[in-house]
This record gives structure tokens, C-alpha cells and sequence, in this order.
């Protein structure tokens, strides 16, 4: 008998399943509903696009509908999912185009919904140019609004945030970047590092209103957005992008399956959901933390395409057990590089954990160099058994494939004093005779 495999959105972990399903289960039916009309688009290069970096917006994208149909998959775009009956194994779509509705069965179900932006109410929240920046069509207003705006208010500091304010600079823009934290990427980073970067901001002229929480818009008699008004002031703006953050789409399975408070799904090791032939994958789930072994919302397209891959493998028999993740991640900020892993000093503090750190401040390679740029490299371990819980890098140089070392240290549990004689190569070009991820370790011990 023939196992039907439904796939409900298709973005980064939907794409990576249905390529490794079509491959592993060559007799399966396979069945992808879309919303919208495009797949597996890299959202993370809208910045690029706007700031002109990335000339194409098709060079986004990854794969087509007509790749799926390609490898044998069923791809029904703008099909909205309405309902799913996990124990009937039944789900009901509409067809946005011709407003059909349809009832179909299925054997396995992958759940790769994603996520959406959060989006606050507030008074003037519906005026014109006010833009979310998620997708494709998002990209492409931000884009086209962005031609005629002299002011942009960008809000929350994250990635996004301040890759597009970045970008928004590039273009001659005034721009004002607003977050309720005292600190750019407080997520990522320490202070330490958001310090520098926030510095680079304000020598270009950007505007921060940091530690400042939007309470509303305002607009003009046209209905457009003119001014952010914010508990501590007003900014002019002509086009505001939201970058507060993710929450994941998982409407469809409230009450089916287990989820963690804010909606994410929870999987276990084998993106398995608690209810029998329901998988589910990238930003619409909650993922294992290892720095902290429990789960948390950690909407990234790394995460996603493992997830999405891993569903796959493990859909009909438990097969390949997920590794957890650091929520390894990297930023360009100008001419500075900077990444990041595990856990900040400032989050393990706030989750009360007993932590010491070393931060490193070096030349990342001799001096007797012709150049020999600085590194900051920041490490955070447990205090009692050493344990290495997150690290961060900052240079002009690109050194941040340092952090992707890390990410294994800390996945493979280890310790500061390990990290001190690990075994890296030694070439002025490069380095130093003590790597600098061995100089944190040293330090520490």
C-alpha cells in the first residue's frame, strides 16, 4: 500500500523534507500545501536585496514547485490549510485561487508551518507603510516603499533589524533604529560586543532609541505613517519596518499536540510530535537547547533545514537522533564580523546559573605581520565543572568559523581546560603559535 505524506508549507524545513522523502521514499504519494505562491525563499538575504548587495531576488530561492513536481511531489500552492483531525488523519484545504475546499487523507503528516511576525497592537498599527519583513512580497515592498521614503524607523534590534538598518544607511536614508532593550542583539551578544557595534551605528548616523518600548503611530491625512511615538519620545518616519520578532504558526494543531506556552511544538529526537504520525520541523517548533538541555524557541534556518531533513530520515522508522543545537549564528556589520553561540553571559546570569567568563583581546595572528587586526573572543563555562556554555568573536578580520568550533565544543560537552590543549594548526597568516580559542581555555584554567 502506497503511504500518503502530507507536508503543510514549504520554506526551509518543508524543502528540506520533501527532497529527502521524495529520495528515500521513491513509491510514496507526496503532498505539499502552500499558501502562498512561491517556496524556499532565504528571507535572511533581504537585507542584501534592499541594500542592492543582491542584485536578483530570484537568486533567494533555493527550489521551485516545479523542482518538487520534478522529484514526483504533488505541490498545491496557495492552498491554505484550514483544519487537521490528527486522529482521523484528515486535513481540509482551500484553494485561494478558486475558493474550493477539500478533504484529504494521509498516512504521515510534517508540520513545517513556520513562523510569522509578531505583530503589536496599538493604535495607528493599520496605517500605510508600516511593513512586516518576512517574505518575498515583503522584500518586495520594502523595496519599492523604500525608493521614496526619506525616514525609515526600524523596530527591534535583532538580526534583521539591524541588517536592514544597516542596509537602509547604505542607501542614504535617515534612519532610526528602536528597541525596549539597552542593547542592540541583546540576545546574541555581550556588552562587550554590542558596545563596538553601536558605535559603528552612531559614527554613520544612525539614530538609536534604545530602551525605549513603541506605544503607537501616527499618520498624515493621506493615511501613511509619519511619526513612531515611543515611551520616551517621537521619531519622524515615512515607512517603518517591525523586526520584534517570531511566533510560531501552529494554530492548526493547538490542542493536538504538545507545545510549549508561546505555541511551538514539542518534538523529541526524532521530530516526533507527542501525537503517533505527526512530525514537525523548523521555526513552528521548539527545539533542545544543549547549553541549557532543555527546549526552547529558536526560529533559525539552520535549525530548520536540519529538522526538516531529519523528519525525513525518521518518518517510518526511528533512524537518526537530532543533536540538539547552540543556536549558532553570525552577523556582518560593516566591516566588522561577529558571531555568536550557546549561551551570553548576560542570559545565563538570568537564568540563574553560576557562570564565570573569559574574554580574550588579542592580534588574531603575529605582530611581526604586515597587518595583525584585534579579536575580542568572549567564552562563558559553568563555574563549577567548567563546562563551556557560549562564546562570541568580534573582527575586522573574518574569523567568526571559530564560533562553528565552539558550536561542537559545547555540543559535545566540554570543558574550558580541553579547550586550552585542543590541537589547531599554527601559520603566521593565520594565527598564533596559542590559537586564540586555546588562550580562553588557558585563561580559564
Amino acid at each position: 500500500m502506497t503511504t500518503r505524506i502530507a507536508v503543510i508549507g514549504c520554506t526551509h524545513a518543508g524543502t528540506a523534507a520533501i527532497t529527502e522523502m521524495a529520495r528515500l521514499y521513491p513509491d510514496a504519494r507526496i503532498t505539499v500545501y502552500e499558501r502562498n505562491d512561491n517556496i524556499s525563499f532565504l528571507s535572511c538575504g533581504i537585507a542584501l536585496h534592499v541594500s542592492g548587495v543582491v542584485q536578483d531576488a530570484q537568486g533567494l530561492f533555493y527550489s521551485s514547485p516545479a523542482k518538487l513536481e520534478e522529484l514526483g511531489v504533488t505541490t498545491l500552492m496557495k492552498h491554505d490549510v484550514l483544519a487537521i483531525d490528527t486522529d482521523a488523519k484528515t486535513l481540509t484545504a482551500r484553494n485561494l485561487v478558486t475558493g474550493e475546499e477539500l478533504t484529504h487523507g494521509y498516512d504521515k503528516l510534517i508540520a513545517t508551518t513556520g513562523s510569522w511576525p509578531i505583530i503589536p497592537k496599538m493604535d495607528g498599527i493599520e496605517l500605510d507603510g508600516i511593513e512586516l519583513c518576512k517574505n518575498f512580497h515583503h522584500a518586495r515592498t520594502i523595496i519599492e516603499q523604500a525608493k521614496q521614503a526619506k525616514r525609515i524607523a526600524v523596530i527591534g534590534a535583532g538580526y534583521i533589524g539591524i541588517e536592514l538598518v544597516e542596509a537602509f544607511d547604505m542607501l542614504g536614508k535617515d534612519v532610526t533604529l528602536i528597541d525596549n532593550m539597552d542593547r542592540i542583539l541583546y540576545k546574541y551578544l555581550d556588552e562587550e560586543m554590542t558596545h563596538a557595534a553601536e558605535q559603528a551605528f552612531k559614527d554613520r548616523g544612525v539614530k538609536l532609541a534604545l530602551g525605549q518600548t513603541v506605544t503607537s503611530f501616527q499618520g498624515n491625512a493621506e493615511g501613511r505613517v509619519s511619526k513612531v511615538v515611543t515611551n520616551h519620545g517621537e521619531y519622524e518616519a515615512d515607512l517603518v519596518i517591525l523586526c520584534i520578532g517570531f511566533r510560531p504558526n501552529t494554530e492548526l494543531l493547538k490542542g493536538q499536540v504538545e507545545m510549549l506556552p508561546n505555541g511551538a511544538i514539542k518534538v523529541d529526537e526524532y521530530m516526533r510530535t507527542s501525537k503517533p504520525d505527526v512530525f514537525a520541523a523548523g521555526d513552528s517548533c521548539a527545539v533542545h537547547y544543549n547549553p541549557t538541555g532543555e527546549h526552547a524557541y529558536i526560529p533559525l534556518a539552520t535549525n530548520a533545514v536540519r529538522m526538516g531533513t531529519l523528519a525525513a530520515r525518521n518518518l517510518m522508522l526511528p533512524t537518526v537522533k537530532y543533536r540538539g543545537t547552540q543556536g549558532t549564528s553570525g552577523i556582518k556589520i560593516y566591516d566588522s564580523n561577529i558571531a555568536s553561540t550557546g549561551l551570553t553571559e548576560t542570559s545565563a546570569l538570568a537564568a540563574g546559573m553560576n557562570v564565570k567568563k573569559v574574554t580574550i583581546s588579542d592580534s588574531y595572528r603575529p605582530e611581526f605581520m604586515p597587518t595583525h587586526e584585534p579579536v575580542t573572543l568572549k567564552v562563558v563555562y559553568d563555574a563549577d565543572t567548567g563546562r563551556i556554555l557560549g562564546a562570541q568573536v568580534m573582527s575586522k578580520v573574518d574569523l567568526t568559523q571559530s564560533i562553528n568550533t565552539m558550536s561542537v565544543c559545547i555540543q559535545n560537552g566540554m570543558t574550558m581546560e580541553e579547550l586550552g590543549f585542543v590541537d589547531f594548526f599554527f601559520q603566521p597568516h593565520y594565527n598564533k603559535p596559542w590559537n586564540v580559542l586555546n588562550q580562553a581555555g588557558l585563561k580559564a584554567v
